[in-house]
């Protein structure tokens, strides 16, 4: 059979076995009219007033969006927001939109036109917030574990902050959006990498879906809350990035509700794990480089058994990511040499979680990657190097007949993480 892989901008259409079990986020249809969808989520939040009756004529408004790694559709969310700010008497120069980058680069003009729309990113003041930037930053809190948290001097001295996401299902954090929008979002770089730290990952609740007990979404949220957002504004995606529902409001509530939703839509229960997995990481933007494809390889490791394989189809068109990153992954000879570095007493390096969550998908399971990227800097990375994602999974189940005496089981996961495979 054929199936289409979310894959770059255009995607990739493969043929797989017959039999392949394909898994598929919950068909849920985009919302008629959204930005309309957002104007009255903001009118009538979840556990808040509604954004009109917080801001008011005088107010500095700092808006925090996500960056082009994130396929939120600011273009929808963010003109029903500044209408309101303006209704009030809030001039355009007054308001600030931050990009919530974390540790990633800085959004490039183009992508800047991209994520905002040309004319919000012409006609307001738009910051890429730097993590590594001190004179930018100002001291919120020192955490239990002796953690300063350092958060964007812009944004904590706004008179009215607004928190603006996706809510994902996350490989460490269970979900995305609410709290993460500050941490990591604008949140500086020694918060972020101990959020991140080793540790923090290897905790068994830091996983896909898990909120609960999960330390990582713990102090995300935790520590967003001291810097008392005043307002959220998050929303679920399908398959072809429609928005299905706005949540709006106070930052735990209108984040509660996105998680419920997001677990309906996401979620999909399997009898048993498979012996070959084909992955992708959503596409163009989720796929840029290999740092934040690594989501994909991890989810599609939540279905295969031990000993199996998983086949990340992501385009990668930005290579493997940035310098500390790339350093890091290449530093050693194998995963395990790189697990062992990383849980060294005081190890600690940028990045260093897609290099940790890496290499414990491959102390379990092979990994192969079709991407953009070469044959040598795809095995430099520690990845089988799949030029042909059809002709790879027929090798793979080759080998599985001869090695097993029997046919393997397949999974294919197109969309990436907006499927979760969930053992019953």
């Amino acid at each position: 059979m054929q199936v289409h892989l979310a894959y770059g901008e255009q995607g990739l259409d493969v043929e797989l076995p017959d039999d392949a079990v394909v898994l598929q986020p919950q068909a849920v249809a985009g919302i008629a009219e959204p930005e309309r969808a957002v104007a009255e989520a903001i009118a009538q939040p979840l556990g808040s007033p509604p954004l009109a009756e917080i801001v008011r004529r005088g107010n500095t408004v700092a808006i925090v969006v996500s960056d082009i790694t994130r396929p939120v559709p600011n273009c929808v969310i963010l003109p029903p927001i500044l209408a309101v700010l303006h209704d009030a008497g809030v001039p355009s120069d007054d308001v600030v939109v931050i990009v919530g980058t974390g540790l990633h680069r800085a959004s490039r003009p183009e992508e800047l036109e991209r994520v905002l729309g040309g004319e919000i990113a012409g006609s307001y003041e738009v910051v890429n917030h730097d993590a590594r930037d001190a004179r930018t930053l100002s001291l919120v809190t020192t955490t239990a574990r002796g953690v300063p948290v350092w958060m964007n001097r812009r944004y904590l001295e706004a008179d009215v902050r607004i928190v603006t996401g996706f809510v994902e299902p996350h490989i460490f954090a269970g979900y995305s959006g609410g709290g993460k929008g500050v941490l990591p979002g604008v949140a500086g770089a020694e918060a972020i990498m101990r959020n991140h730290a080793a540790d923090m990952l290897s905790h068994p609740k830091s996983t896909w879906c898990v909120t609960d007990g999960n330390p990582i979404f713990e102090e995300m949220r935790d520590i967003a809350l001291l810097t008392k957002p005043s307002f959220s504004v998050n929303v679920t995606l399908n398959a072809e990035r429609e928005i299905t529902s706005v949540f709006a409001g106070e930052l735990v509530a209108s984040h509660e509700a996105g998680i419920a939703q997001a677990e309906r839509q996401y979620v999909r229960q399997i009898d048993q794990p498979f012996d070959i997995v084909v992955s992708t990481n959503m596409g163009y933007p989720a796929d840029l480089n290999l740092y934040q494809s690594v989501k994909g390889m991890s989810v599609g490791a939540q279905a295969v058994r031990d000993g199996g394989s998983v086949l990340l189809a992501a385009e990668c068109r930005d290579g493997l990511g940035l310098g500390e990153y790339t350093e890091l992954l290449t530093s050693e000879q194998s995963p395990a040499a790189l697990l062992e570095r990383i849980h060294a007493p005081g190890f600690a390096r940028y990045d260093q979680w897609g290099v940790q969550l890496q290499a414990m998908v491959q102390a379990r399971a092979d990994v192969w990657l079709h991407s953009s990227m070469s044959r040598e800097t795809t095995e430099a990375a520690h990845l089988n190097y799949c030029p042909e994602v059809s002709a790879t999974v027929e090798e793979l189940r080759r080998r599985h007949r001869a090695e097993h005496g029997r046919e393997a089981a397949i999974a294919v996961l197109p969309h990436g993480h907006l499927t979760v495979p969930r053992l019953s």
